[in-house]
């Protein structure tokens, strides 16, 4: 299984970016999918999820309204739209996934997860 994140970048506050997830090496649509996200000197913390069937999905409190996650079964790829950002978004931004048999189910513990991506750099300037 192999998670390749990008759209991570540098922007002002206010702004917006889109991270990607390209998944290979599994069936995608077999898997719950989640964005995390890891600032220095933090700990690594639960962004948002999403359902096998697109329709569940799950913000941390302080991205809700400002981030939305997708996710596109064809093309084995989930995404995060981020609008509004902050300087306090700044951080790695990881993808991750693993297998569930439930379609509507959704997992928020970052050890629901098996299989991580490599991360990508949100910097958001004020």
């Amino acid at each position: 299984v192999q998670l390749q994140a990008s759209g991570g970048g540098s922007v002002q506050s206010g702004g917006s970016l889109r991270l990607s997830c390209a998944a290979s090496g599994l069936t995608f649509s077999r898997y719950v999918m989640g964005w995390f996200r890891q600032a220095p000197g933090k700990e690594r913390e639960l962004v948002a999820t999403i359902s096998r069937s697109y329709d569940i999905t799950r913000y941390a409190d302080s991205v809700k309204g400002r981030f939305t996650i997708s996710r596109d079964n064809t093309k084995n790829t989930v995404y995060l739209q981020m609008n509004s950002l902050k300087p306090e978004d700044t951080a790695v931004y990881y993808c991750a996934a693993n297998f569930i048999s439930s379609l509507r189910a959704v997992i928020e513990n970052i050890g629901g997860y098996n299989y991580w991506g490599q991360g990508t750099q949100v910097t958001v300037s004020s």
